[in-house]
């Protein structure tokens, strides 16, 4: 990161200090218009974020990667966050040459083989179509929290993103699972039923599993594999 754009966020990280999620993104927007994108899983965080974006009325950009494999309630939900809010929310998809080669290649469910082909998966269906979303843009909006993961424990609101030259801004970063499920159900916003079932992560439906009592947040994601390694390369630091 150069001087100048490590000025250029230390000056934004002040001015969005103390403000509303809604304030914040208005001055994101005044720095870079046209320029904020916002990507949803249609979590409950994303929802969170969606709502404070809609209700405000706010010029930022929807977009979803549409993995190909996600379960039915996400396709649901995604579908009624679309009629409740009256947005657009536009949906990018794997690279369809690439994925028929992996899965003849290796077959189609690789991921669980090793830790190299589940990461060559989650490239092909999610980061390669992220990089095209982001494209064009200067500000990303992400519903990260601390609490997802330990290596997130010390994460800034706004960071920049060396890989993909974007800021990243993280709006719920130091709320609370309750917080976020207490919002959630006081605005009556569309969620996510597997969120009732023990899911807390959910991403494709092969590798997502709802968590026991006592487990860590992210101990549904690839639960065949070790700990240290649960990330599917979206966000890296």
């Amino acid at each position: 990161m150069s001087h100048s754009t490590s000025d250029a966020l230390a000056s934004l990280q002040h001015s969005i200090n103390g403000k509303s999620i809604a304030e914040a993104v208005e001055t994101l927007i005044a720095a870079y218009p046209g320029a904020v994108t916002f990507s949803t899983s249609f979590s409950n965080e994303d929802q969170v974020i969606t709502d404070h974006i809609a209700k405000n009325h706010l010029p930022v950009s929807f977009f979803t990667l549409d993995t190909g494999r996600l379960f039915p309630e996400t396709y649901s939900t995604w579908s009624r966050t679309l009629e409740h809010y009256s947005i657009s929310i536009k949906a990018y998809y794997p690279n369809a040459g690439e994925l028929e080669t992996f899965i003849e290649s290796n077959g189609p469910n690789a991921f669980y083989d090793s830790v190299e082909l589940r990461s060559r998966c989650c490239f092909i269906r999610k980061v390669a179509p992220l990089k095209r979303a982001l494209q064009g843009n200067a500000v990303w909006i992400t519903g990260l929290r601390a609490e997802h993961s330990p290596n997130r424990q010390d994460l800034q609101s706004l960071e920049w993103d060396e890989g993909n030259g974007i800021i990243k801004f993280h709006p719920l970063l130091h709320w609370s699972t309750e917080e976020v499920s207490n919002y959630v159900q006081q605005a009556a916003i569309p969620y996510n039923p597997l969120h009732d079932k023990g899911f807390v992560s959910i991403g494709c439906a092969p590798c997502t599993r709802a968590i026991r009592p006592g487990e860590d947040f992210r101990a549904g994601r690839w639960w065949w594999e070790d700990s240290s390694k649960k990330e599917c390369g979206l966000h890296t630091h």
